[in-house]
């Protein structure tokens, strides 16, 4: 009766929540973090090093996803790792009055990293198990609004709250309070999600040593790499965000450098309320409506589509770079493009891979093998772009980007589909 009765749960009570509380761990680490520490005056070498060290997590978790298919309910992971996450956020807050914060701080971090990224598996093991393609196609707009919608709360209105509260209560307070609302959010939205979430299914096998577990892991594994056309699927998830990894790292550092050194001279404020304020509702409907048109199209007619709109972005970025502008509301018009190609454009992959990369016996875990693929072809151009940038400038180093562009418009036209995309035919 408890089972039906969740499973009838409508996909708009859950997966907002479930995606924001996907997204806070990853942009509290990846970007929120970093500005925290250059706060307490940490070193760049140091702050650089290691917060790029701790989200390892977000690559590797193929490796222990089996695991979360043979064990409890995807539920269970899902609730489990935000009440771990949560009350980690909140231990970081304590330790940062410490001698040794630094040290403690990203110890605990990397708690986050690992539970964020289990949580992110068996988030999509939900996804992936509870609706059918149709509806995958219909939400995958929501799925990632809601994902950025967390971005731009924990690493935009929060980090500008944490600079305001610098100023009257310094930085050691502004930042455990802003810790401490990390917290707060993911318990409230694990409590939230105990009575709303529905289970994705039960455990796919039952294990009985450790051995048995291992086979798996390898069956796992083998079973990815004989999919039909892997190579090709490989390529193309690797090639589809190649240039934003390029330009992902190098762009906040564009806004904020002097005019002189051929940046825009924006301060840290202006950034904040450009990107909260006008790139955040760009963004969430260029997500959602990406969702109807792949719904209404099916997504192999719409790829190339969403691969041209989504690259858009380093036009925009390329041009900002040639002509400087230093109106702010153009500027911020900017922006409002940027995000809402980006948002738009990025569905494309997820659900590739959803639909293209993950279906078979361990849907779950080779949807996490897709993404941590993903990760990795979205991680090594960007730890390049930091000396490519210096050595270039940034006005060429943006239109070396667009080169980059080309391998993706590519892929999208050849790459084969080997499932049924037809959004009427589940």
């Amino acid at each position: 009766m408890s089972s039906t009765k969740t499973k009838q749960k409508h996909p708009a009570t859950w997966i907002p929540t479930a995606y924001f509380a996907m997204g806070l761990p990853f942009v509290a680490i990846a970007q929120a973090s970093v500005l925290m520490f250059k706060s307490f005056e940490v070193s760049d070498s140091l702050i650089a090093f290691w917060t790029s060290l701790i989200m390892l997590p977000w690559t590797l978790k193929p490796l222990w996803s089996p695991i979360l298919e043979m064990f409890k309910t995807k539920k269970h992971f899902v609730v489990a790792t935000q009440l771990v996450t949560g009350i980690t956020f909140a231990l970081v807050a304590i330790s940062l009055p410490l001698e040794h914060f630094f040290s403690y701080s990203i110890a605990l971090l990397a708690i986050v990293a690992f539970s964020g990224a289990t949580h992110d598996i068996a988030t999509d093991g939900v996804y992936l198990s509870v609706l059918s393609g149709k509806l995958q196609a219909k939400y995958i707009g929501w799925q990632g609004a809601s994902y950025n919608i967390a971005k731009i709360l924990t690493a935009g209105a929060l980090v500008y709250l944490a600079g305001i509260l610098e100023k009257h209560f310094g930085v050691l307070h502004a930042w455990m309070a802003v810790m401490l609302t990390y917290a707060l959010i993911m318990i409230s939205l694990a409590l939230y999600h105990i009575r709303m979430l529905p289970s994705g299914g039960t455990a796919s096998s039952e294990v009985q040593s450790l051995n048995e577990g291992f086979k798996t892991l390898w069956d796992v594994i083998r079973t990815f790499f004989q999919k039909k056309h892997i190579g090709w699927f490989i390529a193309f998830i690797i090639v589809y965000r190649f240039a934003e990894g390029f330009a992902v790292k190098i762009a906040p550092l564009f806004f904020k450098a002097a005019i002189s050194e051929g940046g825009l001279g924006l301060s840290t404020s202006d950034i904040g309320l450009i990107y909260g304020v006008f790139g955040s509702g760009a963004f969430v409907l260029g997500s959602i409506l990406a969702g109807y048109f792949i719904a209404a199209r099916g997504l192999k007619k719409s790829l190339f589509t969403l691969v041209c709109v989504f690259n858009i972005q380093f036009v925009v970025y390329a041009l900002l770079a040639i002509y400087r502008p230093t109106n702010l509301y153009l500027i911020g018009s900017a922006v409002v493009v940027e995000y809402f190609v980006y948002g738009f454009g990025f569905v494309g992959l997820m659900l590739f891979m959803m639909q293209q990369v993950a279906p078979g016996k361990y849907k779950m875990a080779h949807y996490a093998f897709a993404t941590g693929i993903m990760n990795l072809g979205f991680m090594f151009p960007g730890m390049l772009s930091g000396f490519m940038s210096d050595w270039l400038g940034y006005k060429l180093f943006f239109i070396c980007v667009l080169v980059a562009i080309i391998p993706a418009l590519f892929a999208a036209k050849f790459v084969p589909f080997i499932h049924n995309d037809n959004p009427d035919i589940e």
